[in-house]
């Protein structure tokens, strides 16, 4: 048995465990890809800002700053672990679903958490991500899977259900964390668990966001193929966007630019 808290948009009940075959799956519109990720952010100035200095960085190293982010995000996909030296709280992030379902790289990050419960690493599990097109949220599939494979009892399981990109997931996993934690206000260390070619970018985030973590892949190696080559090479520039824009506003005093990781 478990108790259960989240963050969930309005209109939706937070702890919602209907299945795909009883709601209805409305097909999303052609521009949902861009209001997920970095492209929902091309609206705004300050990250545009950050997006124009990123590529001068790129021109006047004749890619090479690009080369060194690959190398850190293959190098972090690459030795990240598959367990936890002690027990501690996992953030589980989500992913788009194919018909309000966990999709393969979902289902892996959810079998990782799994396998850390029932080793007895974390009794406290947050399941990361609002709704990507369908009728369920991230979190509220990923619950669903879980409850289907058995989850181990005794294991308090929140969700976030109101983020749609791996920085507004965990904006609201420390809003979480902060208010329902042992001690208010201080965080404890967490396990980041996701799939490997992510991790790095996740990484990132929570320590800019004042986390201590681990990353945990889901994946048992890293996968060399054309597929991944790509996932790689795209969050290696996501992570060089991130970083820079952060470096460049903390260098020219830019608070909002620097607020946006913080």
């Amino acid at each position: 048995m478990f108790v259960e808290n989240s963050i969930a948009p309005a209109g939706q009940a937070a702890h919602t465990r209907q299945r795909s075959a009883s709601l209805p799956c409305p097909v999303p519109p052609i521009t949902a890809p861009l209001k997920r990720g970095p492209w929902r952010y091309l609206s705004d100035r300050d990250v545009l800002h950050a997006a124009v200095v990123t590529l001068v960085a790129i021109v006047l190293s004749l890619g090479l700053v690009w080369v060194g982010y690959l190398i850190h995000v293959w190098h972090v996909a690459a030795r990240s672990p598959l367990t936890l030296p002690r027990p501690m709280t996992v953030l589980v992030f989500g992913r788009r679903l194919v018909q309000d379902q966990p999709e393969s790289d979902y289902q892996q990050r959810l079998g990782r958490a799994l396998a850390l419960m029932r080793a007895s690493l974390t009794d406290h599990v947050l399941l990361l991500g609002g709704r990507s097109g369908g009728s369920l949220s991230e979190a509220a599939a990923g619950r669903a899977w879980l409850d289907d494979h058995e989850l181990p009892p005794g294991v308090l399981l929140q969700l976030e259900q109101a983020s749609v990109d791996s920085l507004e997931n965990l904006r609201h996993a420390r809003s979480l964390l902060q208010e329902y934690g042992p001690v208010a206000r201080v965080l404890p260390p967490v396990a980041l668990v996701s799939s490997r070619y992510h991790l790095a970018r996740c990484q990132l985030l929570a320590r800019r966001l004042g986390f201590e973590c681990v990353p945990v892949a889901a994946e048992p190696l890293l996968e060399i193929n054309r597929r991944y080559i790509i996932r790689l090479l795209a969050e290696s520039g996501y992570l060089m966007w991130i970083d820079l824009g952060a470096r460049w506003g903390r260098l020219i005093g830019h608070r909002r630019i620097t607020a946006r990781l913080s």
